[in-house]
């Protein structure tokens, strides 16, 4: 490499660098933000009116209504509002009203927020890319590089369902507040200078292998979020409907949240659209071990874990496809196999030795 290739290398390690620290500036306002939607939203009255109606009726819900507009001679139906219902024999609860609670000013501030995280993920993007060109590689070969990366790729994956027109933005706080621990580790205790890859990393499987593992990871991780929130929301519906009182922040806060049944049905889509892909990403790792290695399975460290998530999501896609372990015990199984991973990112590569040790730590 000539010295000005290696000038330039290194001034576009530094802009790489600048990049991340300013998404970092970038998410904490989006922070801010999201602490603001939710501080006016517990202002709303309609959160607390659709909350003492359900605590009413026991937890079932009336049948929508149905009103008649008088347009001169002509009778209007309105169509009623259709709202997302749990599985027959379980709570008939409607969704929260969100994050905003209904209110002019904590919509404003949500807008604001996703605004900030839009401009928080362009930037941490290009630092993701300079850092790549900087390297003239796939910026994965270490644990430093694949931390931001994660991270960019779950807040892509949170704004795409919200240009779906999903309703996702309560996810947003946790997103941004996992987003800005993530880089903080990163940047912190995980950051390594720009280099090249040790020999066996040399191969067009880098780009197959290792993008889809982190795809995966960062998808999972929006399902996990989902499965604590279902937790979290059961609970407190359980105690609406038993006669029980919440405390005011808990009623403040899981009030606005979907209904216990929208919020599991999200995390099982999530982790079962996902689920095929880490299937192929093992199967990949397996024939880029053959050709790197000589051998498709060793029974590797990160080998082994990144099976052992395998089976845990597999049984968890199985139980919550049996009638018997939907709900909360299929929750718990989706964090274990959650846990699994990130056990197989963290664990695995700072504290076992193997022949996926590029931790660069």
């Amino acid at each position: 490499m000539t010295p000005l290739a290696a000038e330039v290398n290194e001034n576009l390690a530094q802009i790489s660098n600048y990049l991340i620290y300013s998404s970092m500036a970038v998410y904490t306002l989006a922070f801010l933000a999201h602490i603001a939607e939710w501080t006016f939203g517990s202002r709303s009255k309609v959160a607390r009116t659709a909350a003492a109606l359900t605590a009413q009726s026991g937890g079932a819900a009336a049948a929508p209504a149905v009103q008649v507009r008088s347009q001169g001679g002509t009778a209007v139906l309105d169509k009623p509002k259709v709202v997302t219902r749990s599985a027959p024999g379980t709570r008939d609860v409607p969704d929260g009203p969100g994050a905003a609670g209904g209110t002019a000013e904590g919509d404003l501030y949500g807008r604001i927020a996703v605004s900030l995280t839009v401009l928080g993920f362009l930037l941490e993007a290009a630092g993701v890319v300079a850092r790549a060109l900087s390297v003239q590689r796939a910026p994965w070969g270490n644990m430093y590089e694949f931390s931001i990366t994660f991270s960019t790729v779950a807040v892509g994956a949170y704004l795409v369902l919200l240009a779906l027109k999903k309703n996702v933005r309560w996810l947003g706080l946790i997103l941004v507040t996992t987003v800005l621990l993530d880089l903080g580790i990163a940047t912190t205790w995980l950051y390594t200078e720009s280099d090249q890859l040790v020999p066996a990393l040399h191969s067009y499987w880098l780009w197959i292998h290792v993008s889809t593992a982190i795809f995966c990871g960062a998808v999972f991780y929006i399902g996990a979020a989902g499965a604590v929130l279902y937790l979290l929301r059961d609970s407190y519906e359980a105690k609406l409907a038993s006669g029980g009182t919440p405390s005011k922040i808990a009623t403040s806060i899981l009030e606005r949240f979907p209904s216990a049944a929208s919020l599991d049905k999200f995390s099982y889509r999530i982790n079962a659209a996902v689920f095929p892909l880490w299937t192929f990403t093992i199967i990949a790792g397996a024939i880029w071990a053959g050709d790197a290695w000589g051998r498709y399975w060793g029974w590797d460290p990160k080998e082994v874990w990144s099976f052992v998530t395998w089976v845990a999501y597999a049984c968890y896609l199985h139980a919550r496809a049996t009638a018997g372990w939907k709900g909360r015990k299929a929750a718990y199984l989706a964090l274990f196999a959650f846990a699994c991973w990130i056990w197989n990112y963290y664990g695995v590569n700072i504290l076992l030795s193997g022949k996926h040790s590029y931790a660069g730590v």
